[in-house]
């Protein structure tokens, strides 16, 4: 406790009775939009209950380890506390893990107690409204009446009554979760579009054909389909894969699901250029190609993850054109990895048997086989390891019954993740999952994740009028089959509470025609919990504003949270389909970063009309990154930045003392306006803690240039002309 405040007895006091509304020093009515807001529930409840205790609560700071929010409610009525940082404004709040109807609320007060504070609730952790105002308080113990529904709840302080912080031995919140209403069931079929094999099954390749005749060129149709194989081994086949199709073993391990064959990716359909064969994948299978190499030339978009390839694997379209991909995580590949064509590529956790051709940016983290740094040319950028990561939840059968395999977090790994055996994890009945299938509303996704379950989005386009609230730790949210969420009436589409493990992964966010202040959230503003044993991950998740028809959004991704991992994300404005112009699809921001502690594993982030990656977060690190100007700047003026031309691809704020990435490029095509510059395409501050390794700028055919790579550092592309030469930097500062 604060030294020299003695502890206070007990007394009770009750606030938010009627009779004492009017009395000062009393409770003053809530905002009349908070009580509207927070109507009394219609159906019937059981007897209030103690709700709070036990379950996960944050803060907004704590005066030192000792006294964590969790201390408030651990029962422990005067032996352990919370206390805050010896300022006003200071809250915390609990976790209820579903919605309830809240009754009341029990405080208390160590001695460094509030005056004045609000009690508010909230349905998502974000969006908070007013149920009362306590101001005159005295200490003891208050109890606050309190009507309404809510997941949180949370003590605002507004005022300290001392020179301490805000105390409490104990914040308990009372009410019922009964309702009457249905319960959603968990488990279910997968639908219609996930197309399950099994060794024994005639026609599956034709199957695999008919799939690929309607998806090889459907870029922006609405088409969504998975093929998943069963354990065993199947023969003489050949899938190719096209756009929104997902192709998986049904297996714990690669080596569970066999095909002697092939799992193919080429560019007949635009011509041999690979350079838009965008959002396809392939995980958890084992590969026996025909003629000793697999062909998987795809660009941004397109995760070849868990896979085993006995023999080599060619990266290029047949006749070696263009190609601007690519992703490749926890796999094993016995030969030669081709990258003939590849304009860039990122490689982790992983092991090859060789690596061929760099072009402009290979990064590699953790693979065993990979080149040694070699950059600028060859143009390798190697990490021995990833210093951490946690692979993808996927599907899997066991025995008969479908679970999700959540792998465990790993820490400076090297190799894959089943090397050795059993991969480390968890694994989750498919029973404790909503199966959402095309239909399905925005209100009945919120209700199951309010009866905490997890999502698994089958293959489909689903409008969602209202935000997806992810707000119970550990919560998995999987798409199979390049499931897609559009966000209606300018709506955010999904919102992750500031809370341990979250993992997000293998969907696409498609903005809708209607400005959205943002697409994806990930903690609120201001979040500050310690998630390092926990992070939340999003991996294999896309954003597009633009392409399949109009969309806007201010800023694509924001992530709020400590500790966070991006794995593999392509976030696009387009620069080509439908619905899309320089205020068609105006989107300004691509991704922006607070949360300290952040880690981007494979970040491409492309043609956004201001800045196209901010950090303001301390001690981020980045392990790759691509990146494009929007192509369809109408001239200078456009995207002059005060002083500056033009807005960096990646900026670290000048407030931020320490940030570390390896392996950037950022590339213009100018093609409205070829005589537009940039004066950079990268911008940091000149600190010692900042350090930038393996940076390249390159001018595409002369469409545009760069005059220096990162601030004033770096070569001109001017003098390349109409060559894509890079300029580069081999560190910075």
């Amino acid at each position: 406790m604060p030294v020299g405040i003695p502890v206070a007895a007990p007394s009770r006091r009750r606030w938010g009775l009627p009779a004492r509304r009017s009395i000062a020093g009393g409770v003053a009515a809530a905002l009349a939009g908070g009580l509207l807001a927070l109507s009394p529930a219609t159906t019937a409840h059981a007897a209030p209950t103690l709700l709070s205790q036990g379950k996960t609560a944050t803060a907004s700071s704590t005066e030192g380890a000792a006294f964590s929010a969790a201390a408030a409610v651990d029962g422990n009525l005067t032996g352990t506390r919370w206390a805050s940082q010896w300022n006003d404004n200071q809250w915390i709040q609990v976790d209820l893990g579903r919605t309830a109807a809240l009754s009341s609320a029990t405080l208390t007060w160590e001695a460094a107690y509030g005056k004045s504070y609000q009690i508010q609730a909230s349905d998502n952790g974000t969006d908070w409204r007013t149920v009362t105002t306590v101001t005159g308080g005295d200490g003891g113990t208050d109890e606050v009446t309190l009507s309404g529904t809510g997941r949180y709840v949370r003590m605002n302080g507004q005022t300290r009554a001392t020179g301490y912080g805000f105390s409490l031995w104990e914040f308990q919140v009372y009410g019922s979760t009964d309702t009457t209403g249905p319960t959603l069931p968990g488990g279910g079929d997968l639908g219609s579009n996930v197309h399950v094999f099994d060794p024994s099954m005639p026609g599956i390749q034709a199957k695999l054909d008919q799939v690929f005749q309607q998806q090889e060129s459907a870029q922006f149709g609405n088409g969504r389909h998975a093929f998943l194989f069963k354990p065993g081994t199947y023969n003489g086949l050949n899938a190719q894969i096209g756009f929104y199709t997902q192709i998986a073993g049904l297996g714990l391990r690669p080596g569970d699901t066999t095909i002697n064959g092939d799992v193919t990716v080429d560019a007949g359909w635009f011509n041999g250029n690979a350079t838009q064969n965008f959002w396809r994948g392939a995980e958890g299978l084992t590969l026996n190609p025909v003629n000793g190499t697999n062909r998987w030339a795809v660009s941004q978009a397109s995760a070849f993850r868990r896979m085993h390839v006995k023999g080599g694997l060619n990266l290029a379209p047949n006749g070696y054109g263009w190609a601007s991909g690519g992703y490749i995580a926890d796999s094993k590949i016995d030969g030669q990895v081709g990258n003939y064509s590849q304009q860039q590529w990122y490689t982790r956790e992983s092991s090859i048997g060789g690596w061929s051709n760099s072009v402009w940016n290979q990064t590699f983290s953790g693979v065993e086989g990979a080149p040694a740094t070699s950059f600028p040319e060859p143009r390798y950028t190697t990490l021995d390891t990833t210093p951490i990561s946690r692979e993808k939840p996927y599907l899997y059968l066991d025995g008969n019954e479908y679970k999700v395999f959540a792998p465990a977090k790993r820490v400076n790994a090297r190799g894959t993740s089943w090397s050795n055996g059993t991969p480390q994890g968890e694994s989750i009945p498919l029973s404790q999952f909503y199966v959402v299938k095309p239909g399905a509303t925005a209100a009945t996704i919120n209700q199951a994740l309010a009866q905490g379950l997890h999502l698994l989005f089958t293959p489909g386009v689903y409008h969602v009028d209202q935000t997806i609230n992810v707000n119970r730790a550990n919560t998995i949210v999987l798409g199979l089959g390049l499931a897609t969420i559009i966000p209606d009436n300018g709506v955010t589409a999904m919102k992750v509470a500031d809370v341990d493990g979250v993992r997000l992964a293998g969907f696409l966010i498609d903005a809708g025609p209607v400005n959205s202040p943002t697409l994806l959230e990930i903690g609120q503003q201001g979040a500050s919990a310690d998630h390092a044993a926990n992070p939340t991950t999003v991996q294999d998740v896309y954003i597009r504003i633009g392409g399949a028809h109009v969309g806007k959004a201010t800023t694509s991704m924001v992530v709020n949270s400590d500790d966070a991992i991006i794995d593999h994300t392509w976030v696009w404005r387009a620069d080509h389909g439908e619905g899309w112009g320089w205020e068609t699809n105006r989107a300004d921001y691509g991704v922006r970063v607070n949360g300290d502690d952040v880690l981007a594993t494979g970040l491409f982030v492309e043609h956004f009309n201001k800045y196209d990656v901010e950090w303001y977060g301390e001690r981020g690190r980045t392990i790759f990154y691509q990146n494009e100007k929007a192509y369809d700047a109408p001239n200078q003026a456009a995207i002059q930045n005060g002083a500056t031309k033009g807005y960096a691809a990646y900026r670290v704020d000048d407030s931020v003392n320490t940030h570390e990435a390896w392996g950037l490029g950022s590339y213009c095509n100018y093609n409205v306006d070829p005589t537009i510059v940039q004066d950079h395409g990268f911008k940091a501050p000149v600190k010692p803690g900042v350090k930038f390794h393996s940076l390249l700028v390159v001018s595409l055919g002369g469409m545009g240039h760069y005059n220096h790579v990162i601030n004033d550092t770096g070569a001109s592309t001017v003098p390349a002309g109409t060559s894509t030469v890079p300029s580069t930097v081999v560190s910075f500062p």
